[in-house]
């Protein structure tokens, strides 16, 4: 500890910093510990448990550089595989403050990053956590009557959520559904059985032993766990979230499934110009994240649905549709997410 103290001190003086240019002090505290970093906020994984046969729990000890999170929020993390930064973005399930994040991350069968920590994680590896973001957090006032619900993998942000609040010593009622395929893969049972003062109710959609409740989310669910709550929050895949705004239009969600979205039927036919690499290619329709990684480039990027914005780059000139909401954007010097757009005639982008 009071080598890295020390370290940190070192980090900041100007004339150290002068001196161990152009890289700085980093460059070089780095070869000693991967975590002794100024201006790169990295995290050692001090433990690695596995709740379910598809899911992996890492606990994480970040650095100084790492400035916390709000509970419901979601964190851009990079793990080297092969060689390559790979960047995904995934939702602590610790409550907000907590010195330690945790994070259970479910393996998708074609998912590099998943299946890499699913298989691969232990203690002692370092990741990068690169940024935060995200809208899906509790207003400042806290409802007084809180309703959870969450499917799969959503859990975790929904689980800082009540975390956070217990630890706040929050007096007023909650409720929590969480749903999932099989008693097997669902994460966190016992620690949610085991929370005081919180109405907990499971459902199991495809082997339904042990499950709380019949079928899919609906106002018979809503009766059992809480009625009339002051507000709601939800997060799992896009079905669940649509059956809960049906009846709650009003609630905070998230959902990490990748958006649907149609591709362009016929090219623009127009020069994508990728001025930093001096490369241009003929756009063939596809988001300019997969036009330039067919080029051969190899840009940041992360969830590749418009969530963490690591994809984000900024367009000198030309018209830019993006595919999630169908807007164009004729405007030149502006950034964009390069793994949501695709172009409408010639574009400049810097990469």
């Amino acid at each position: 500890m009071f080598t890295e103290t020390l370290t940190r001190r070192m980090s900041r003086s100007p004339l150290l910093n002068l001196l161990t240019g152009p890289h700085g002090v980093d460059r070089y505290t780095e070869i000693v510990d991967p975590t002794w970093t100024q201006d790169q906020a990295r995290a050692r994984v001090v433990a690695v448990r596995r709740q379910t046969s598809r899911s992996v729990t890492l606990t994480l000890q970040p650095n100084g550089a790492f400035a916390g999170f709000r509970a419901g929020q979601h964190i851009n993390l990079s793990v080297e595989i092969d060689g390559r930064r790979r960047t995904r973005c995934y939702s602590p399930a610790s409550a907000e403050g907590s010195p330690l994040i945790e994070l259970t991350i479910g393996r998708h069968d074609d998912g590099l990053v998943s299946t890499y920590l699913c298989d691969h994680a232990r203690p002692g590896m370092v990741v990068g956590l690169d940024s935060v973001g995200g809208d899906f957090v509790m207003p400042p006032v806290r409802p007084r009557r809180l309703l959870f619900v969450s499917g799969g993998s959503g859990i975790t942000p929904v689980l800082s959520m009540v975390r956070t609040l217990r630890a706040e010593g929050f007096s007023g009622e909650i409720a929590f559904i969480h749903y999932a395929r099989t008693a097997a893969e669902a994460c966190y049972r016992q620690e949610l059985d085991a929370l005081p003062g919180v109405r907990v109710l499971h459902g199991y959609t495809r082997d339904t032993t042990g499950s709380d409740l019949d079928g899919r989310f609906g106002p018979e669910h809503l009766a059992a766990a809480m009625p009339d709550p002051d507000a709601v929050f939800v997060c799992g895949p896009a079905v669940l979230i649509e059956a809960v705004r049906e009846i709650f239009p009003q609630a905070y969600s998230e959902s990490f499934v990748p958006p649907e979205f149609a591709l362009p039927t016929e090219t623009s036919g127009g020069t994508i110009t990728f001025t930093d690499s001096g490369v241009d290619v003929v756009d063939d329709g596809q988001p300019l994240l997969a036009q330039a990684e067919a080029a051969g480039l190899n840009p940041e990027s992360g969830c590749r649905m418009g969530i963490c914005h690591s994809c984000t780059r900024f367009k000198k000139s030309g018209a830019v549709r993006n595919l999630i909401t169908g807007a164009v954007s004729t405007a030149d010097g502006e950034d964009i997410q390069i793994c949501v757009t695709a172009p409408v005639g010639d574009v400049a982008i810097e990469l």
